[in-house]
């Protein structure tokens, strides 16, 4: 943490004066961030631009950024954010600068390679804020072993996945059919999958609560009682990825629904005693088709205040190039050019069966995990209590009604 600058010398020694040739970037504590700052020297030798590099974990970056654009400093130039938490915020305050004549102008580097759905996160009023850097997606997790014990395929519809979860925990006691994050908040994400299969969404298209559809409804429903009836026994209701992940890993669950990011914790023997028993399939098809979410968990930006814009797209033009994508994802971390996905040596370390489930995601995929609102915390409690009160057999409709009224409400007073 701290600042980093990423060469010696003066900024007159770097081909300009100050404000033209250094650049002052902001970056999070990541591996991506490991990654692109042993390439720096290389973007300064091509360019002449120095680059100042400020390095801070998550809460310090928003603490920063909080502080430092609201008071209006040009002393931000490039700032990599979080688009599902930040990005409305930023980009109704006006700190973040829109870049679509940018990126649909840069021909060479090809905006349209980009996934729709990260695409779509960074995009706020049809303006483009952002480039995303690092994604993931929502796909099935399932035991091998248990399905060609039972003699079923793998599923391709929720439909499906609840009959299977339904006659493995049948035929093996005390394994559950299904396990999956059950905590209101932490649950929300995955959650969200279900709600876009099913043709939901948190908020229609005028801007009002959207939780009391029939297809909102479907999807709590099934969510719960997929973890209701076919769940692990005396489940908890306060469970996020480690706590699911562990009951999964540990053989005793035969489906899981979670975030692509995570499969080494399910594939790595260290980790799982069922590593060589673990397979990925595209999230299951509802009603409305398979949407599962394909997010941006960060992006790039140029703030509003900064002087230094041409430079500040210079850099991450260079930093998201197809060059650099590919690159920074042989390292591991999972990019958003579709063409890197469709490079074999991009995912030669990742199992064949889960770079075909990602793959089948890009279509359909939906940009965002959660409420696109200003705060993020509070939207996902609200809509998170109808998933609680379906795992322990409430009243789901008026568990829908109420955080309907209270989401309402909330919207109102962001607007």
């Amino acid at each position: 943490m701290g600042t980093l600058a990423a060469c010696t010398g003066t900024a007159d020694e770097a081909g300009g004066e100050a404000g033209s040739k250094v650049l002052n970037v902001t970056l999070a504590n990541h591996v991506w961030t490991d990654a692109i700052k042993e390439s720096l020297p290389d973007f300064e030798e091509q360019t002449g631009i120095k680059v100042n590099l400020t390095q801070l974990g998550e809460d310090q970056l928003s603490d920063q950024y909080n502080v430092k654009l609201n008071a209006g400093t040009n002393e931000i130039d490039v700032m990599m954010y979080r688009p599902l938490q930040e990005g409305k915020l930023f980009a109704q305050n006006k700190w973040i600068a829109d870049i679509t004549d940018r990126v649909t102008g840069a021909e060479d580097w090809n905006w349209d390679d980009f996934q729709e759905g990260p695409v779509e996160s960074t995009t706020v009023d049809d303006a483009v804020v952002g480039v995303p850097i690092i994604t993931e997606r929502e796909v099935l997790y399932y035991r091998t072993d248990l399905l060609e014990a039972a003699g079923l395929e793998v599923p391709t519809t929720l439909e499906e996945l609840e009959a299977a979860a339904a006659q493995i925990s049948e035929e093996n006691p005390g394994i559950a059919g299904f396990v999956a994050r059950t905590a209101a908040s932490a649950a929300v994400t995955q959650f969200s999958s279900f709600l876009y299969s099913e043709g939901g969404r948190w908020i229609d298209e005028d801007g009002n609560a959207n939780l009391d559809t029939p297809e909102a409804k479907s999807a709590y429903e099934l969510y719960g009682t997929l973890i209701r009836e076919y769940g692990p026994e005396n489940v908890s209701t306060d469970m996020s990825w480690p706590e699911a992940m562990a009951i999964f890993t540990q053989g005793n669950a035969a489906f899981y629904t979670e975030a692509d990011s995570l499969y080494k914790n399910a594939t790595d023997p260290a980790l799982s005693t069922v590593s060589d028993k673990v397979g990925f399939a595209p999230f299951p098809a509802g009603d409305d088709g398979a949407n599962p979410y394909n997010v941006p968990s960060w992006a790039l930006g140029i703030a509003e205040e900064s002087e230094n814009s041409e430079n500040a797209w210079e850099f991450i033009q260079w930093a998201t190039s197809q060059e650099k994508m590919l690159e920074i994802q042989q390292a591991g971390v999972p990019g958003s050019r579709v063409s890197v996905w469709e490079d074999p040596s991009a995912t030669e370390d990742y199992p064949a069966d889960l770079v075909e489930a990602i793959n089948a995601s890009f279509d359909g995929g939906i940009g965002f995990d959660r409420p696109l609102v200003i705060s993020v915390a509070k939207a996902r409690e609200i809509v998170g209590l109808p998933i609680v009160v379906s795992i322990t057999g409430g009243d789901v409709d008026a568990a829908i009604s109420e955080a309907q009224d209270k989401f309402q409400e909330f919207l109102d007073e962001e607007e």
